[in-house]
């Protein structure tokens, strides 16, 4: 039985995506790498985070920089991130309906925390973890051990190829959403348990679940 369900914060929950663009482009000059533009974006959308890094010629050694750079400049667009439409009205029902939600992500708590208040979500999510771009896995892995929790009783829920990955790496459930940054093609290809287009979708793919 499904009992915790965690998700990622940027394109799955929050539409953060041409916010992040516009933040990533201001910081190629100084980082060395290329800019995008909306339409490079969406080719950008069929590779993962191996690629894109390969594509922008970013060293790999300015990019732990860089993301914290990217980190502190989003927080001072806290109040120009939306969440997407429908996600609060399914985070509520899935609370009330007595599932554990969290969040594990790339951003940084902080700007996680103030977003969801922003959105009156603060006392919804039991918990929140922030982790590197890659090794989101540990972290799951982490907060499953230290809470002694089975993982065929947790299911994540996020909009890249590297979330599948995690989820597959840490041998619980993973549903993916195509509404975030990575295409549904390039989703589908990395064989998610679920694939959903809504987030009305989540109610029943999770009930389904128990």
């Amino acid at each position: 039985m499904t009992k915790v369900i965690i998700f990622d914060f940027d394109g799955t929950l929050a539409d953060t995506i041409d916010i992040l663009l516009s933040i990533t482009n201001r910081l190629s000059v100084e980082f060395g790498f290329k800019s995008a533009t909306k339409e490079e974006l969406a080719q950008l959308s069929n590779l993962n985070s191996w690629q894109i890094l390969m594509y922008s010629g970013i060293s790999i050694f300015k990019f732990p920089l860089l993301i914290r750079k990217l980190k502190a400049e989003l927080r001072s667009e806290i109040p120009n991130i939306h969440l997407f439409t429908g996600i609060k009205e399914v985070l509520l029902e899935l609370k009330n309906s007595g599932f554990q939600l969290g969040i594990i992500t790339s951003n940084s708590r902080e700007n996680v925390w103030d977003s969801l208040e922003k959105n009156g979500l603060q006392d919804t999510f039991d918990f929140i973890y922030s982790g590197t771009t890659f090794g989101k896995h540990k972290v799951i892995n982490r907060w499953l051990n230290k809470q002694n929790i089975n993982p065929e009783q947790v299911v994540y829920v996020g909009d890249e190829i590297r979330d599948i990955e995690a989820a597959k790496k840490t041998k619980i459930k993973v549903i993916a959403v195509g509404w975030g940054f990575n295409s549904r093609s390039a989703l589908a290809a990395h064989n998610p348990d679920f694939l959903i287009e809504r987030p009305q979708e989540l109610i029943g793919v999770i009930n389904n679940l128990k």
